[in-house]
């Protein structure tokens, strides 16, 4: 299971679910929206001024809520992922370095598709949480902190509306992460495998280098086939390559569910007033039922002001895209470059050409 995690950084390309930074940014009045940077913009200048300003109790009581929570979702996602893709496909149910040969890209994106499901239904009740949040509540008093917010407002708002609008969730989940995974590994796996079986597919085709360790093994070792290895930073650009990719595409689904669940959230936050004002009076069912029609009106209308569907639906998109790549995927990407580069050759894979074969450590 944590094989997976330290060989595939597909985590460097997710946004987490909850802005564990929402409400310390809300409070902090030296942050305006001048356009230049300051160190008072960064994270840490954000949780410094929290702590010099409400101590170090702000730190468990207020950030660190939302931060478990992501980390519960993502745990979540990637041990669902790894689950379901070890059901759907026997090879990958070893605890193996590497799949081969790896997963088709049906059973893969299924994998993904239900661990994004299974997901969806955990989160339901951290997306309704964050929807009804309001700065006010905090700082007015309303509630002492974030656990207390969080406990407090589920028992307000019950099963029914810690629910309401999982069907949207839903399906932006469980398509996007379906295709992000299958995406990811798609590229990372049977791209990669393809690419270096035809660049190294000849003898006449390989470098002076390679040719050199060709020969060198068969005078020394006449019983063994002759092995040469890609080059180092072949396959961490893949992986890349792969998460990029990946990436993009999950946004193309995402994005527009977004846009439209955004509208769907407002909705429920003010049926939430209408359902206090009277208790018992009211269909709940009904109405979040209604609430869907009543959005697709509204996202119609929103549409048409700004000239289609497609506009609309996608406005903004690749400034969201090219916020999901964060720069810590730099940094995972030249750990595995060094790990590939000086690692040991357990559980190797072996390509078989003509006259030698393909090494993948």
């Amino acid at each position: 299971m944590f094989a997976f995690y330290f060989r595939v950084p597909v985590k460097a390309f997710f946004r987490t679910r909850i802005d564990y930074l929402a409400f310390p940014r809300a409070i902090n009045p030296l942050l305006q929206s001048t356009g230049k940077w300051s160190w008072a913009g960064t994270t840490p200048g954000i949780l410094a001024y929290a702590i010099r300003t409400h101590g170090w109790s702000f730190i468990p009581n207020q950030v660190l809520p939302p931060l478990l929570a992501n980390v519960t979702v993502g745990a979540v996602l990637y041990t669902s992922y790894l689950g379901a893709l070890g059901l759907y496909y026997e090879p990958a149910s070893h605890s193996s370095k590497r799949i081969y040969p790896p997963a088709p890209f049906s059973l893969t994106f299924a994998a993904g598709f239900s661990a994004g499901a299974f997901q969806s239904v955990i989160a339901a009740p951290l997306d309704a949480l964050t929807i009804r949040f309001k700065t006010t509540d905090l700082t007015q008093g309303t509630y002492k902190n974030m656990w207390d917010y969080a406990s407090r407002k589920l028992q307000a708002i019950g099963a029914r509306g810690a629910f309401a609008g999982w069907g949207l969730s839903f399906v932006k989940d469980a398509f996007g992460y379906g295709l992000f995974f299958g995406t990811f590994e798609y590229v990372k796996s049977q791209l990669f495998y393809e690419y270096v079986s035809h660049w190294y597919s000849r003898y006449g085709l390989l470098s002076m280098f390679h040719k050199h360790q060709i020969d060198l093994q068969r005078i020394t070792d006449q019983e063994d086939r002759p092995v040469i290895k890609p080059h180092y930073m072949m396959e961490p650009s893949f992986i890349l390559l792969a998460g990029a990719t990946a990436s993009v595409l999950q946004q193309v689904v995402a994005h527009p569910l977004t846009r439209i669940q955004e509208l769907h959230f407002q909705r429920l936050a003010t049926l939430d007033e209408l359902l206090q004002t009277r208790p018992g009076r009211l269909d709940t069912m009904q109405l979040y039922a209604r609430a869907y029609q009543k959005t697709w009106i509204q996202a119609g209308k929103r549409a048409t002001k700004s000239g289609g569907w497609l506009r609309w639906l996608y406005q903004d998109f690749w400034m969201t895209t090219l916020r999901q790549v964060p720069s810590t995927s730099a940094g995972l990407i030249m750990f595995e470059i060094f790990r590939r580069k000086y690692g040991m050759g357990e559980d190797a894979v072996k390509i078989p050409k003509d006259e030698y074969d393909i090494l993948l450590p």
